[in-house]
């Protein structure tokens, strides 16, 4: 009989053993990695088919943001970028791409309002009008972690798409600024659709409209209600907010003198008529009746234009995103805050 045939019982078991020590035990095998789990991975789920919309979209934007970019470089190349008296070739770059501007700058600057109305409101309205959220937060899962999960991850993906999209208009815009809507860059488009005004308006509709959804706690009433206040925004930033984010810079010339000599590319805002000590009066002042006597008697013999210099656009820019970018961290707050303190 051979060794082999003679092992006992002990000796098969410590073979045995050994061989399974050499192996390792199967049951601690680490987990293949494949999609992310937890709260971050059951928010995209909820909303997997917003956020790929807004990534597609995004692609799709400056995909042809640089496709436009080839015509708009190849006419500067053929013609020049800077406007001369006679206006024709500002004529003829507004009738090739005049349309076009126009388009882009209404895209971006009606981005903000869809992004708060169809993200923002229904990201918590949504779950509280479903009643998952308490079945999540009943779980082993905090508030706290529930709430960064969901606010994070949509708003990360929202601040990502606005930036890429408003940084490929700006490299589009930039080059031709001087032609585009004449050299208007305040209030033509421009200045919400380039920098970091798109991003912070997105951020700060996003966050106003999840907090009206997580107050209303209904899905539909909530998208009403952002987009009335989103509408409202926009009428307050263009009448009472945008043209106070700088300071205006003034020229004078004589009243009888020629037309003000403005800098290149700025925005003229007003005109008025002053003294020679500079006291301003209406632009309108003195210009029935007998003209010479009324400016004699009040001592009108300038004329003033007040201005905004494209040096200034950068610096509004900047202070106006910081204004809405403070606003919209208030509202996270109050979100957050009553997240941990109310029931939801």
């Amino acid at each position: 009989m051979s060794a082999n045939s003679t092992a006992g019982p002990a000796d098969t078991r410590r073979t045995t053993s050994a061989t399974a020590a050499a192996s390792g035990p199967v049951e601690t095998a680490a987990p293949r990695r494949g999609l992310p789990r937890g709260l971050a991975w059951l928010v995209w789920r909820r909303h997997r088919t917003l956020l790929r919309t807004g990534l597609l979209v995004t692609v799709v934007g400056c995909a042809l943001f640089a496709y436009q970019r080839i015509g708009v470089m190849d006419f500067l190349h053929t013609k020049g970028s800077s406007p001369g008296a006679d206006g024709r070739l500002l004529t003829d770059f507004q009738s090739n791409f005049g349309p076009m501007f126009n388009s882009d700058t209404q895209y971006l600057q009606f981005l903000p309002f869809v992004v708060g109305v169809f993200l923002g409101a229904p990201l918590i309205a949504g779950e509280q009008e479903r009643g998952t959220i308490r079945l999540v937060t009943t779980q082993s899962v905090s508030r706290g972690r529930w709430i960064a999960a969901t606010l994070g991850l949509p708003l990360a993906v929202a601040v990502l798409c606005t930036t890429l999209l408003s940084a490929a208009f700006t490299w589009l815009w930039s080059p031709a600024h001087e032609l585009v809507m004449s050299g208007d860059w305040l209030q033509s488009g421009a200045f919400e659709s380039t920098g970091p005004i798109p991003v912070a308006k997105t951020v700060f509709l996003t966050a106003c409209g999840i907090a009206l959804g997580m107050l209303i706690k209904r899905v539909v009433p909530a998208m009403a209600a952002t987009a009335v206040f989103a509408a409202a925004t926009s009428v307050i930033w263009s009448e009472k907010v945008r043209d106070h984010l700088g300071t205006l810079r003034s020229v004078t010339y004589p009243y009888d003198g020629g037309g003000p000599d403005l800098p290149p590319s700025s925005v003229r805002i007003d005109d008025w008529v002053s003294t020679a000590d500079g006291k301003l009066y209406g632009f309108g002042t003195c210009v029935n009746g007998d003209t010479t006597a009324c400016r004699a008697k009040l001592g009108i013999v300038n004329r003033v234009t007040q201005y905004f210099d494209y040096a200034q656009m950068p610096g509004m820019q900047w202070l106006g995103a910081g204004i809405l970018l403070a606003l919209a961290a208030v509202v996270l707050a109050l979100v957050v805050w009553r997240a941990h303190r109310r029931p939801l």
